[in-house]
């Protein structure tokens, strides 16, 4: 360049300009990313459209076929039990011939086609009603009473038919414990067929049963229960309560309940009481050979007043009877008037309808160890029970 040229311009030197730059590599990685997601959606958009059903629903919806296999339940299982033991419950319906008196209640078939249930459940019969039986098939007929004793809330039915009903298989009460799992058989609320299961939840539990509308002229009803937990209601009444064997240990005959009202009867709070299927038994056959039952008793009055340990022998006469019948059992073993009886065969008593219930529900000639209290000091006796030589049958 010679004198008097202007300089070159900026970046002449070396070759030709800076050229512009395109997108980077990591913005073009991103749109890639966005393009193919976008591209996913629609596809799955597209397909769903064109497979969708007109209708919205799906042809080929499936929750696959049922499962199949054995459906037979172990002999000794709830199922087991109850399947050989239902077709021998029965239910009761009793009129008295009008439309605004009844009773309903359950039953089972012993030996030679009678019906054993409880004595509140017929009593409306034994004044002229009639008792209607339905069988597990359901298969109707009716029945007369055979015998009732209200003592012991039992009474022994003989239906017209049994439609070939097996009979019901007897256990023995005396073997029961605290805690063996049992079976409740029946017709609560008038749902025949129905079986609920628990505990036996305490023996010797003292209760006083029977009719309890208060119109009753019968005597009530004193039992040394079986409590359970087994949900019982009305209409469970004289219906079976069974071991794990399918045996029957009582008869299902009172609840208790929270509330009561003039219309209607709070149902189970998990207390139910049935009569020991041995006094049952011992009943049941006394009803059938001779219309009545035997009254077992110890020969003495208590006293009624009394607030102490244990059950107190009156003081003084009471209703034309001596405190101790000097040729009954308490008499012969050397009871007195004023004798605090403490204890029966081990069992420390509370009051004097426990000491009742417990004498009741003995068999007449059994054998029974007593503790008792005499001027402050303890002794011990055996008695044997006695029954009333002729006692007033229940009219029936």
């Amino acid at each position: 360049m010679g004198t008097g040229w202007a300089p070159p311009p900026p970046g002449s030197q070396g070759g030709a300009g800076t050229a512009r730059r395109g997108p980077s590599v990591g913005v073009m990685v991103a749109m890639a990313v966005v393009i193919a997601l976008v591209a996913s959606v629609l596809g799955s958009v597209g397909t769903y459209l064109l497979t969708k059903p007109a209708s919205g629903n799906d042809p080929s919806y499936s929750l696959g076929p049922i499962p199949s296999g054995a459906t037979n339940r172990a002999p000794d299982s709830v199922a087991g039990v109850a399947s050989r033991v239902l077709p021998s419950v029965v239910s009761l319906e009793v009129g008295n011939g009008s439309n605004t008196e009844g009773a309903t209640g359950s039953g089972f078939l012993i030996k030679n086609g009678y019906v054993v249930t409880n004595n509140h459940v017929v009593a409306l019969a034994a004044k002229g009603g009639e008792i209607t039986i339905m069988f597990n098939n359901r298969k109707t007929t009716t029945a007369r009473i055979v015998g009732r004793d209200p003592g012991s809330d039992l009474a022994v039915v003989k239906p017209e038919e049994t439609f070939a009903t097996p009979e019901i298989t007897l256990g023995n009460s005396d073997q029961v414990v605290v805690g063996d799992p049992v079976i409740a058989i029946g017709s609560p609320l008038g749902l025949t067929g129905t079986v609920t299961t628990g505990i036996v939840s305490s023996l010797n539990r003292p209760v006083i049963a029977g009719d309890d509308t208060g119109t009753s002229t019968e005597e009530p009803a004193y039992i040394s229960a079986i409590q359970t937990d087994a949900a019982i209601n009305p209409g469970n009444s004289g219906g079976p309560l069974v071991n794990g064997r399918g045996e029957v240990v009582g008869v299902n005959s009172a609840i208790a309940t929270l509330g009561r009202s003039m219309s209607s009867q709070s149902g189970s709070i998990g207390l139910g009481f049935a009569i020991p299927v041995n006094q049952t038994r011992r009943v049941a056959e006394e009803l059938i050979t001779t219309g009545k039952a035997k009254r077992p008793k110890i020969g003495i009055v208590v006293d009624k007043d009394y607030r102490g340990q244990g059950v107190r022998i009156a003081l003084e006469p009471a209703g034309g009877q001596q405190p101790v019948d000097p040729k009954g059992p308490a008499g012969k073993a050397g009871l007195k008037a004023g004798d605090v009886i403490l204890e029966v065969d081990g069992l420390v008593l509370q009051d004097g309808n426990e000491l009742i219930a417990l004498i009741r529900s003995k068999a007449p000639n059994s054998q029974i160890n007593i503790k008792y209290q005499r001027d402050g000091q303890e002794r011990t006796a055996k008695l044997v029970v006695a029954s009333d030589d002729e006692p007033t049958p229940s009219p029936s």
